[in-house]
């Protein structure tokens, strides 16, 4: 199973760039994953159809943080996936967003603008970096997850 991560759109209005993704790196995933900074609800319309898990972060509309929640867990294949957007400073964010959950086998998170994958005490932390672009993220980039036998990510720079 594949699936599309994205993060910190910061967007108002949907872009040419989210319908591009759906025909590059999104075009065979089965779902996406949103980790929050949407701005607004409309932008969770530009993944042509497929289901599509969010939470909210701190940039978000009024309208997003009352109907999305911070965060959340799922299954998928075998393994047990939780997706937050994450707050504070870059340092220890990890530790910070781990303390939020129970027994998981991957946390997606947002908020920093940085692409990272590690792996801590069996745990995949994956974070796509940042669909806008500025100080923290000078270059535009969103992720795949692999799902199978094993749980892993893939940051593509766009």
């Amino acid at each position: 199973m594949k699936i599309g991560v994205i993060s910190d759109t910061h967007l108002m209005q949907p872009i040419q760039m989210l319908e591009e993704l759906m025909a590059g790196p999104f075009k065979e995933t089965e779902m996406i994953l949103h980790a929050g900074d949407i701005t607004e609800l409309v932008i969770l319309e530009s993944f042509g159809g497929k289901e599509v898990l969010a939470v909210c972060g701190n940039m978000d509309s009024p309208a997003v943080r009352m109907k999305l929640p911070a965060q959340r867990t799922f299954p998928a294949g075998k393994f047990q996936i939780g997706l937050i957007h994450g707050w504070g400073k870059p340092q220890g964010i990890e530790e910070r967003i781990r303390k939020e959950f129970g027994r998981l086998d991957c946390i997606v998170f947002g908020h920093t603008h940085t692409p990272s994958q590690t792996r801590r005490e069996g745990v995949l932390f994956f974070n796509p970096g940042a669909l806008s672009t500025g100080l923290y993220a000078p270059k535009k980039s969103v992720g795949l997850l692999d799902v199978g036998n094993t749980i892993s990510g893939q940051v593509i720079y766009l």
